[in-house]
């Protein structure tokens, strides 16, 4: 059994679905740090041939809450951040079809990050046809105290994993040979490069999926969500 797990991201590169698409389970952390100059609430979109930042705002908090305990803003203006996507991306060839997944994803209710943030990746995925199970990570009966890799070991073992895949840049986090005294094989996952037209401006890689998805037709980027990837 494939086994990845991940902080939640909001909208994030096509890289992170892929790592769903590859596993035969999917954990999210919820009790895990928030990071501030990280990438949990926001992400990366195209505009006048730029990359340029979108995000969330958050209500003020510590910053040793974990993800679940931090709120969006209670001025956090939907409409702005529908009006910043619709502006960068109106002529893109799959405007309509993608905006509509922003709608439904930009406009969901609730004020909590982490389950904002979940909602997210779920229709993401629903709309990408990835069916990978879901699990939350606190819902799963591990010393939750544990941190980075030793955590990663008990979530692996208390969900039966054969194999833990990580994304690349994870490959000096951990170590195989601890991995294998557990029982697990560690592997992680490589994106193949995926190239495409925006606006006939010089290609910025790695951009938010919605990027991907605005430029591209649907059954091509579940195509390349599916199989575009080694894994190593």
């Amino acid at each position: 059994m494939r086994l990845a797990i991940m902080q939640p991201y909001f909208l994030p590169y096509v890289g992170y679905f892929q790592l769903i698409a590859a596993v035969d389970q999917f954990v999210v952390y919820d009790n895990i740090k928030y990071t501030k100059k990280g990438w949990i609430n926001r992400n990366r979109l195209l505009q006048n041939g730029s990359d340029v930042i979108f995000s969330l705002p958050l209500k003020s908090g510590s910053d040793s809450l974990d993800v679940c305990a931090r709120e969006l803003a209670a001025d956090f203006r939907r409409d702005k951040l529908l009006n910043q996507f619709k502006a960068a991306y109106r002529r893109a060839p799959h405007f309509e079809q993608t905006f509509a997944l922003l709608e439904r994803i930009v406009r969901h209710e609730q004020a909590n990050l982490f389950d904002y943030l979940h909602h997210s990746i779920v229709r993401t995925c629903e709309h990408l046809a990835i069916d990978t199970p879901m699990r939350i990570s606190s819902g799963i009966a591990i010393d939750h105290h544990l941190k980075a890799q030793d955590k990663v070991l008990a979530l692996s073992v208390a969900l039966d994993a054969t194999t833990y895949v990580n994304a690349i840049g994870g490959v000096d986090l951990y170590s195989s040979e601890d991995f294998r005294e557990r029982g697990v094989e560690l592997k992680f996952i490589r994106s193949k490069p995926f190239e495409y037209p925006q606006f006939g401006d010089p290609f910025v890689p790695w951009l938010s999926i919605v990027d991907v998805l605005m430029f591209n037709p649907l059954d091509a980027v579940q195509a390349c969500v599916a199989s575009n990837w080694e894994l190593i």
